[in-house]
């Protein structure tokens, strides 16, 4: 009877003694557990948001750890539970050394939140607000395309291709969604942007009668003006021929013809601006508007350059030096630059060269009637080539 007394108490002694042991141990590995999953979840937002940021690389060796000290933790629980029934005790000094790696990777996570917590509890917040954005965004879109359709505009080109793109970016939100949460942001912020689109669109329809019938008069005005100035082509053509030599205009011998040709294409888009404004369809005129101005900048561009070469010639005619001293003037500025960067050895004969062009250029300029456009050929080509040198020059380093 004494006997079985002594096997009791020691049962008992021991049972409070294991008890002891699982209570420090489980205090240790909840409180690692409750800080890793905090921890974890910001990661697992971190990588959803913003996967650029590499989190989860970063918190690998930090979680690895947790997961060795909670396999120890299991480990070291059976042996109690064997223990408790009269096994084997385990030395305390396991007990401590298992609790002192719970805390140490615990310790380990603290370290890594604070160390990123700016970032990680703000990837909580965006990761938490997506359901309510998406709601946010699909409801946004959905009343924009009910305004779409109650408009007396929604025929427009620009409204019908941007309610195309809401509706389609509805059906990749809801593709999105089931990818994941990062996906689903992305697709919710590109439909929030086409939506705004739409109701751009919406807002702008109303002005763009009037902006197409002040487009189409301003476009008409300006046909009249380069046809005026087609007319002065001809009488120019034949002042340069009559004056100059042959080749100073034989790169325009064309010019009148073809800027005719433009003024005609520009008036045929009026035409067709005109028909698809009385229809109603000012996006169409503007659009016609548009092209016909582009015509007519070339038209005015081919018209221009014979006007302009009559004077251009004229001026050198009267004083041919002066273009000449206006190229020296830029190789002094490159050759003194030369200088100053100790670039002679480089540049300085190739710069030399530009001189020896200019004095030949100048003796091109005999006969009767000199070809002074291949005189202002040349000199300016010797000026853009100078021009690339000390770009270069100065590009070097000192």
């Amino acid at each position: 009877m004494a006997g079985r007394r002594r096997g009791w108490f020691r049962s008992s002694r021991n049972n409070e003694w294991v008890e002891q042991a699982r209570h420090a141990l489980t205090s240790a590995f909840l409180d690692m557990d409750r800080r890793q999953s905090i921890a974890e979840a910001a990661v697992t937002a971190s990588a959803q948001m913003f996967p650029e940021r590499a989190m989860v690389r970063r918190w690998e060796p930090v979680r690895a750890r947790c997961y060795d000290a909670a396999t120890a933790y299991l480990a070291l629980g059976e042996r109690l539970d064997l223990a408790e029934r009269d096994g084997p005790r385990v030395p305390q000094p396991e007990i401590d050394t298992a609790i002192r790696r719970l805390g140490d990777a615990a310790r380990g996570v603290d370290e890594f939140y604070r160390g990123n917590q700016a970032h990680l509890e703000h990837s909580v917040a965006v990761f938490e607000s997506v359901p309510q954005l998406v709601q946010q965004v699909r409801g946004a879109a959905g009343e924009a395309l009910l305004a779409m359709a109650d408009s007396a505009y929604a025929g427009y080109r620009s409204v019908r291709r941007a309610a195309t793109a809401v509706d389609e970016g509805l059906v990749t939100l809801d593709g999105a969604i089931a990818t994941g949460v990062g996906a689903a942001r992305d697709a919710a912020t590109r439909l929030e942007t086409l939506t705004r689109a739409l109701s751009s669109a919406l807002e702008d329809a109303p002005g763009k009668q009037h902006s197409a019938s002040i487009a189409l008069s301003s476009a008409s005005t300006r046909l009249s003006a380069a046809e005026h100035r087609c007319e002065r082509v001809g009488p120019a053509f034949s002042t340069l021929l009559r004056e100059f030599n042959a080749a100073s205009s034989a790169d325009l011998a064309n010019n009148e013809r073809e800027s005719r040709k433009y003024i005609r294409a520009a008036e045929a888009e009026l035409t067709r601006a005109r028909a698809a404004l009385a229809k109603n369809d000012p996006e169409q005129a503007l659009d016609l508007t548009t092209s016909a101005r582009a015509h007519l900048a070339t038209a005015e561009e081919r018209a221009d350059a014979v006007t302009d070469r009559l004077a251009l010639l004229r001026e050198v005619r009267a004083d041919p030096q002066q273009k000449v001293k206006a190229v020296r003037f830029k190789l002094r500025d490159a050759q003194m630059l030369a200088v100053h960067r100790d670039l002679v050895a480089e540049w300085g004969s190739v710069l030399d060269a530009q001189s020896d062009r200019i004095d030949r250029a100048t003796a091109g300029l005999t006969g009767r009637h000199p070809d002074y456009w291949a005189f202002v050929s040349e000199l300016d080509a010797s000026a853009a080539f100078i021009a690339g040198v000390v770009d270069r020059m100065r590009k070097a380093k000192k």
